[in-house]
């Protein structure tokens, strides 16, 4: 199995970091503008990325404000079964993400893409919750 990792600091409190990416305004804020979402356990997140890309992503654990596990349940076929993980942590008023989306089946030529896309997006959630402007897919 392989997985994509990147911790980072973003300086803004736990709960903001939380709030955006477990709500429908926050997820549209620096994913993509094409989310539906609700900050709810079972719940199915959807994702769109232009007319014939999309995500969906049932919430397995919320632990607020400090985890938001994901299981892809439908999508593109090498997603399909992986999870994607956001672990917080208070470090003197910042907060420390730990990101994973794991369990791919093999270190891919998408799954390469997936970890640059993965690390743009990533930025973008910074840029959100310490200047309140993202960097969303805008379809």
């Amino acid at each position: 199995m392989a997985n994509i990792k990147h911790n980072f600091t973003i300086h803004s409190s736990l709960q903001k970091v939380y709030e955006v990416i477990t709500t429908e305004k926050g997820l549209r804020g620096w994913w993509t503008i094409g989310a539906t979402a609700k900050p709810e356990e079972g719940f199915i997140n959807h994702f769109e990325f232009g007319p014939s890309h999309f995500k969906k992503m049932k919430i397995t654990r919320l632990e607020e404000p400090s985890q938001v596990h994901w299981r892809c349940v439908d999508g593109d076929h090498e997603w399909i079964g992986t999870t994607v993980l956001f672990v917080l942590e208070d470090r003197k008023g910042a907060t420390f993400l730990k990101f994973s989306h794991n369990d791919w089946t093999e270190e891919s030529e998408y799954f390469g893409v997936c970890t640059y896309h993965w690390g743009r997006f990533l930025v973008s959630l910074k840029l959100l919750c310490e200047t309140g402007k993202g960097e969303p897919f805008m379809g």
